[in-house]
């Protein structure tokens, strides 16, 4: 039996094998849910961007001004890539929700349509999981958990 310390216990390289599988994969899967997550607010932004006289008239009709537009692209495209690259996910996500829930009050409030309702629940949806964000934060693989790394050290 060898009781030199250079030598892990027989069980012990293999929960630490599983747990370095389980970290990598929960990596994976913040990079993945971040990515998913934004994706929709970013080709959203960009959309807005090529169509951007009738997403004005799409406002100005339901009585939010036009000229709020660039602020929602910018929102949009910002907050994505933002998000994406998990720089301030806390503070985004919070914002991001915010602006996923006041656009589920304000333009797919026609809850008889059955396409608006699928879109004002597709939002509420959408704000959960920036919610879920701002509690657990962007991850190892972020810009976020760069910065806390290097404070760390």
């Amino acid at each position: 039996m060898n009781t030199s310390p250079s030598v892990p216990a027989p069980g012990l390289s293999a929960a630490v094998s599983v747990n370095k599988r389980n970290a990598a994969l929960a990596s994976a899967a913040d990079v993945a849910g971040r990515f998913l997550l934004a994706l929709l607010f970013l080709l959203s932004g960009l959309g807005k961007l090529g169509a951007y006289s009738a997403t004005a008239a799409y406002m100005s009709a339901t009585g939010v001004p036009g000229a709020l537009l660039p602020v929602v692209i910018a929102t949009e495209v910002l907050g994505a890539l933002a998000i994406i690259l998990g720089w301030r996910t806390r503070v985004v996500a919070f914002l991001l929700a915010g602006f996923a829930l006041l656009t589920a009050v304000t333009f797919h409030n026609n809850l008889a349509d059955q396409t608006q309702m699928i879109m004002f629940f597709k939002n509420l949806s959408i704000a959960g999981g920036f919610l879920v964000l701002v509690v657990h934060g962007a991850g190892p693989l972020s810009l976020d958990g760069r910065a806390a790394k290097q404070r760390s050290l």
